[in-house]
């Protein structure tokens, strides 16, 4: 069935978004050492990056309400893996700005708006499982990359890691050319009648901005990635230091053991809350709430642990938390918004929590210059906290009233 297929094909496309995405984290020590930067203008290359891609994300969430999806997928696909060609390339801060944080940046933030609005064309009553399966990619992807990666940089040098994984991005980017349907004429599920007009981006914004419970899944979405972006920035280098272990270990284990929980942990939560999702309208979003409340121990666990044993249980628990609140990260935000405007949505949502989120990079690496990595990483369980209580004040007081039933 096709519906199943674009979620094989848009699975291999994430996969390589985070793929490309974490290979600077892996690669970081022997890159800091080589090219000579501080941990400040290493964090600050993440945090461009970031800057970057929320700067672009909410024009990408409008075109893919108005144009061809498939278009859009596939031309961000092959720029943000020529840009991770050339980041290969990068002799000094300057070039790895243009190439890494600019180029690989922009390029990725037109992927996910229209890829998960295309999978909310086509899973209606599967929502929630189909694009916690897409979600499962982002673990694997980064899993992959940091075994391999690290591998790579030990054997041939950090640059041939950037060459190697941009390489197979461009060529699955002609598949997808060639397999995805062009969305507008061929899905029997589309509404033609929500196409017949562009609406321009403030009128959609406009639309969507009034309802409380879209701001506040917005706020939390950008509190919890600041948590999950500084975690994947300065994991690798915690082990590094801390436990004194080698590059392809510490780039494997910093991303092995907390994505493979993270992985079941998603696909967990998407099941129960589709099942759940069809008897209470806040099904989503309290399955999201467990999920954050959860996540802060083990936070805290794999930061103060003296040992590496309690360091792995800390990562492993708080992967699988953070893949149950992972599988309705979107899912829920389609709730409360109609489906034409869903990649706005989506758009504005990574814009706001990765504006936010951008500064963890940067303020993880000036805490580490001045506090330690150890203390820097305890400090992120109480942001997980405000996060899930943000969620439950929204689903007290709002969700109800915003509530879309589609």
């Amino acid at each position: 069935m096709y519906k199943w297929e674009l979620i094989g094909l848009l699975w291999l496309a994430y996969f390589f978004n985070q793929a490309d995405r974490a290979i600077y984290n892996v690669v970081l020590p022997q890159l800091k050492t080589e090219l000579g930067l501080s941990d400040i203008q290493a964090g600050l290359i993440a945090s461009i990056f970031l800057w970057t891609y929320a700067i672009f994300v909410p024009i990408a969430g409008w075109l893919g309400d108005v144009f061809r999806r498939k278009s859009i997928i596939f031309w961000s696909l092959l720029f943000w893996s020529g840009a991770t060609i050339a980041s290969g390339f990068s002799t000094g801060l300057f070039m790895l700005i243009v190439f890494r944080s600019l180029a690989t940046g922009g390029g990725e933030a037109f992927y996910y708006p229209a890829a998960n609005s295309l999978i909310s064309q086509y899973h209606h009553k599967t929502r929630a499982l189909a694009m916690s399966i897409h979600q499962t990619s982002l673990y694997v992807g980064i899993i992959t990359s940091g075994l391999i990666s690290g591998w790579i940089a030990e054997h041939f040098g950090w640059r041939m890691a950037f060459f190697v994984f941009g390489s197979f991005g461009v060529f699955l980017a002609l598949l997808i050319s060639w397999r995805v349907r062009n969305d507008f004429q061929e899905s029997e599920k589309l509404d033609n009648e929500t196409k017949k007009e562009i609406v321009s981006f403030f009128e959609i914004l406009c639309s969507i901005s009034r309802k409380p419970s879209v701001w506040a899944i917005w706020i939390t979405f950008a509190t919890a990635n600041f948590v999950f972006l500084g975690y994947l920035t300065w994991t690798p280098t915690f082990l590094f230091e801390k436990f004194h272990q080698s590059l392809t270990v510490a780039g494997f284990s910093s991303m092995f053991y907390h994505h493979l929980f993270a992985f079941g942990g998603v696909l967990l939560g998407g099941k129960f809350s589709d099942y759940f999702s069809c008897y209470r309208i806040g099904a989503r979003l309290e399955i999201q709430i467990l999920g954050l409340l959860f996540c802060a121990p083990f936070v805290l666990l794999l930061a103060l642990s003296p040992n590496i044993i309690g360091c792995y249980i800390g990562l492993a628990g708080f992967g699988f938390f953070r893949g149950v609140y992972e599988s309705n990260l979107f899912a829920s935000l389609f709730d409360v918004v109609e489906l034409r405007f869903r990649a706005t949505a989506v758009g504005f949502m990574l814009s706001v929590g990765f504006i936010f989120s951008a500064f963890s990079p940067l303020v993880m690496g000036w805490s580490k210059s001045q506090y330690g990595i150890s203390f820097t990483f305890a400090m992120l369980a109480p942001i997980l906290l405000i996060s899930a209580t943000i969620f439950i004040i929204t689903r007290i007081r709002w969700l109800k009233q915003d509530y879309i039933s589609q």
